[in-house]
């Protein structure tokens, strides 16, 4: 990544928390320079100023970038609170809250929107990025550059395609957490040790999935390729991708369900 232009003019990330955190980790392993991070936060890790970050200190007037990483429901307490010109992109880490918002708070400056997820913590998370009509090329790159410090990332062609992002990989971790539990839950009622059952259902979503991502093909190919004609998984497969009562219906409800409380946050 390419900071120079950050390192001079500064970053100011508002909210440290597990996620400004994780970005604030990638920014600094991929060549941030510590002294350029300026960190709004109430309760920051004890770490930081010992780093040479400005913690809760005069901001700089012009930074190369803001980026808002605090839970919706705070952001109209925080954003009267922030200034910045046309020359700051300003970086939104936060489901639900619109462009427009941004735009309210912001008028002259360029603003993406973002949506990651929990695995950024870790470095595997994907983010679908948004930006508004001041967003130029450069400044989707720069955005592109700063998310890509926690995993994979996706420019979408419109907003209103954000809550179906929030509700499909945004919220899915939570979804995935909860087949690990009904898994290991299932295993435990055929018998198995509440342990056992449970590191069999983790160590075979996690391996299910870093497959599906290293193959790079169609699921339903994968899927079909260890499902034998009359075996054990094609019976398991049956009661799962029942149209009625398996989990294709289960799984709309689901994303139709988050998607919808995402268009609400966004009013």
């Amino acid at each position: 990544m390419d900071f120079s232009d950050v390192n001079a003019r500064g970053l100011v990330l508002v909210g440290c928390g597990r996620m400004g955190g994780a970005l604030l980790d990638g920014w600094l392993k991929g060549g941030l320079a510590a002294r350029a991070v300026h960190v709004l936060d109430p309760h920051p890790r004890a770490e930081l100023s010992d780093l040479g970050i400005s913690v809760n200190g005069k901001l700089p007037a012009d930074p190369a970038v803001l980026v808002i990483a605090v839970k919706p429901q705070m952001m109209a307490d925080v954003l009267p609170r922030l200034s910045v010109g046309a020359e700051t992109l300003v970086v939104s880490v936060a489901a639900g809250v619109t462009l427009g918002a941004y735009e309210a708070a912001f008028p002259a400056a360029p603003i993406v929107r973002t949506m990651p997820n929990t695995p950024a913590a870790i470095g595997q998370g994907i983010t679908a990025i948004i930006g508004n009509a001041r967003t130029g090329a450069a400044e989707m790159a720069l955005a592109e550059a700063l998310m890509s410090a926690i995993g994979r990332v996706v420019r979408l062609e419109r907003e209103d395609q954000m809550d179906a992002v929030t509700a499909l990989s945004g919220s899915g971790p939570a979804y995935v957490f909860h087949m690990i539990e009904a898994m290991a839950a299932a295993g435990v009622a055929e018998g198995l040790a509440p342990a056992l059952s449970l590191a069999l259902a983790r160590a075979t979503v996690a391996g299910a999935g870093a497959l599906a991502v290293a193959e790079d093909e169609d699921p339903a190919r994968l899927r079909e390729a260890v499902t034998s004609p009359g075996g054990t998984t094609a019976a398991g497969l049956r009661a799962l991708m029942d149209p009625d009562s398996g989990l294709p219906p289960l799984m709309r409800r689901t994303i139709a369900a988050a998607a919808a409380r995402g268009r609400e946050l966004g009013k």
